[in-house]
């Protein structure tokens, strides 16, 4: 019912000489989005990492992401209307409504652009299940990091690396929506 709003993903006929896989979809796209579903786990792997022990998610792996989307699109035949238009849509309201968290001084810079350029990986669909894993990492993040400022009794605010809790429900997702859909399942 979904296909309605969102439109199937349409497949471009290969070249003759292509090599067909399950389904009729190329192996050649297939191997490139997943290959590209790897790169994008290990840049949120980074962003983790850096977040943890710098509380900064680097602009240039943010840029990476973002622009690795329209290639992973490509790869995976997502069709430029609807489908492209609906992830860079709602990638728009996303950041819209992070920055207004930024302006609050509830959220940081570095954790707006991860969370943006997610959304241009993730379909729509799945979107609203990553805000709901990344709020709850998120809790059990800043329980966790705001126990251990208070044990340490130290002065000020808590930084929280949310990054950490991005790149964990934007892993949990690949894993859960992303990684079915791209084998034919109808699962998710």
């Amino acid at each position: 019912m979904l296909w309605l709003l969102f439109g199937k993903h349409s497949r471009a006929k290969p070249a003759p000489e292509t090599d067909y896989g399950p389904g009729g979809t190329t192996l050649r796209s297939e191997f490139l989005s997943y290959g590209l579903i790897g790169a994008l786990a290990i840049g949120l792997l980074i962003a983790a990492f850096t977040d943890f022990r710098r509380r900064q998610i680097d602009n240039w792996l943010n840029a990476s992401i973002a622009l690795a989307a329209p290639l992973f699109w490509w790869a995976s035949g997502l069709s430029l209307w609807p489908g492209v238009g609906w992830q860079v849509g709602v990638a728009l309201l996303t950041f819209v409504l992070t920055a207004a968290l930024f302006a609050l001084r509830a959220m940081g810079g570095g954790d707006v652009k991860l969370l943006t350029a997610l959304a241009l990986w993730i379909r729509p669909d799945h979107f609203f299940y990553l805000v709901v894993i990344m709020a709850m990492l998120g809790g059990l993040l800043t329980i966790a990091f705001g126990a251990w400022h208070i044990a340490r009794r130290q002065p000020g605010r808590v930084a929280i690396p949310y990054g950490i809790a991005i790149s964990a429900a934007g892993i949990l997702t690949l894993i859960d929506k992303s990684l079915p859909v791209l084998g034919g399942s109808t699962a998710g």
